[in-house]
């Protein structure tokens, strides 16, 4: 499994209704299943962005599909970064010419 971060902004339509934050990710957790994902970790957070969660995806297809389909509700827009762990790197380096 690949891990992602997703940062996520509020859009009018989400601020809206913020009060339905938390069951709107609890919807997001039981949606990243149907894509293979798991959402492992949501923050709200202070600063350039409202929410940040940490996913597990079998790959970049299922990744961005989860995005879109999330994005599709128009509640948040996202910013998807594939996250590497210290070993992944490793394994990434280890191929460096």
């Amino acid at each position: 499994m690949a891990t992602y971060i997703v940062l996520a902004n509020y859009t009018d339509q989400g601020i809206r209704s913020v009060k339905d934050t938390t069951k709107r990710a609890d919807a997001v957790r039981d949606l990243a299943k149907k894509f293979g994902a798991t959402a492992r970790e949501f923050y709200w957070t202070l600063g350039n962005h409202d929410i940040v969660v940490i996913f597990d995806a079998p790959d970049d297809a299922a990744m961005t599909a989860l995005s879109l389909t999330i994005a599709a509700a128009g509640n948040v827009r996202t910013q998807t970064m594939r996250a590497f762990s210290r070993d992944e790197v490793n394994g990434v380096l280890a191929k460096v010419v």
